[in-house]
């Protein structure tokens, strides 16, 4: 599967980061299933593509997307309940809830629905794929595709790699985050460590600002003062681990 072969993507559930990476992926002119346990989550889900807070009609409010663009994504995207509504998709990305034993009861169930050939892409913020992979036996074509939130913003994607999966899938979602505007990085699967390269620097920068503010060395707001002004973030340390803890990161 290259990369020009992605026609048809299919997401393993909705939410705040199913939703939001169908619609970035729409939007790019990729044909989006998304997959939910019930009609009532599927509408939340639309609702926030269509009319949430970042969603496709405050995009053409401000002016990020064109009308015909935003037509164009709805008519990109459909919702089902069904699993097997998946089993013809190009590529599949999960995301469901961080539960690792979730993630591989789930992938197991779609290894052997969804068609061969087809690669599997779990957005998870720090499992190991390694871990991930041993539910599945098209483990060539399985990788990590982590997203940032929300996913239609933020424009980096960590792409995981085992030592099972081939380089051309890796290719293939490159190609795939290309299309949707999105810079990628590759990342060696770790197994035994927690997060990847972004979250596993961010939250070491985090412990280090606290052990600051616990020696009194500095108050909260100068440390946050600090990294803003000294080193250019946009936000300090302790001022986004705050914002990560109301779900807003």
């Amino acid at each position: 599967m290259k990369a020009e072969d992605v026609k048809t993507i299919g997401m393993m559930g909705g939410g705040v980061m199913g939703g939001g990476i169908g619609q970035t992926l729409a939007l790019a002119g990729y044909k989006v299933i998304i997959r939910d346990l019930t009609d009532e989550l599927l509408e939340k889900t639309r609702s926030s593509i269509v009319d949430g807070r970042f969603g496709l009609k405050g995009g053409v409010e401000r002016g990020k997307v064109t009308q015909e663009q935003m037509d164009a994504a709805v008519a990109n995207l459909s919702y089902t309940t069904k699993m097997v509504n998946l089993r013809d998709v190009d590529l599949l990305i999960e995301a469901v809830p961080e539960n690792l034993e979730l993630k591989r009861t789930v992938w197991a169930e779609l290894d052997s629905l969804v068609k061969p050939g087809a690669i599997f892409a779990t957005n998870t913020s720090g499992f190991a794929i390694g871990e991930l992979n041993k539910a599945v036996a098209r483990k060539d074509l399985f990788l990590g595709m982590h997203w940032f939130s929300p996913a239609n913003i933020m424009r980096l994607v960590e792409l995981i790699h085992a030592p099972e999966t081939s380089e051309d899938a890796v290719k293939a979602l490159e190609g795939v985050c290309e299309k949707a505007g999105k810079v990628s990085v590759r990342v060696k699967d770790a197994p035994g460590e927690y997060g990847f390269i972004a979250n596993r620097i961010y939250y070491a920068a985090v412990a280090e600002a606290r052990k600051v503010l616990e020696q009194g060395i500095a108050t909260e707001d100068d440390i946050n003062k600090a990294m803003v002004y000294g080193f250019n973030w946009p936000v300090g340390p302790l001022a986004m681990a705050s914002g990560a803890r109301r779900g807003f990161a």
